[in-house]
């Protein structure tokens, strides 16, 4: 394939991996995109488990084919993780992996609090008041 189309799948999974993680942390503040966000969180979550068992706890393909499309680039010695790869690349600022494994398992674990609570305890609370 032509550099050419590597660089632009390399865009692509930058804009797309950024916003789906955007949406991950934040999905459950509009309303109407609450269902939504829970499938993606719960489709995450089952990448990051049940995938892991087989590939490695914590396991995205969207990752795994974005690291592709990057070697086919000529970058290597990538970390394990996308979201200490997408900091580093967006801001140039290098954290160390064990602060962002666990700034990201909090924040998807607030988020899939809050997402629960919005679509499932919200509704009970507010049927509740009938």
């Amino acid at each position: 394939m032509n550099i050419f189309y590597w660089q632009i799948l390399d865009y692509f999974f930058v804009i797309f991996h950024t916003f789906l993680i955007l949406f991950n942390l934040t999905g459950w503040i509009w309303k109407p995109t609450r269902r939504l966000h829970l499938l993606s969180l719960l489709l995450t979550g089952g990448s990051w488990l049940l995938l892991g068992l087989f590939y490695g706890l914590g396991y995205c393909p969207l990752t795994d084919w974005h690291f592709s499309v990057l070697i086919n680039l000529g970058e290597y010695d990538l970390p394990y993780s996308y979201i200490q790869y997408l900091i580093e690349r967006l801001s140039g600022y290098n954290f160390s992996a064990q602060f962002i494994d666990n700034a990201t398992l909090i924040g998807y674990l607030i988020a899939l609090a809050l997402s629960l609570y919005f679509n499932f305890f919200s509704l009970r609370k507010k049927n509740s008041k009938k």
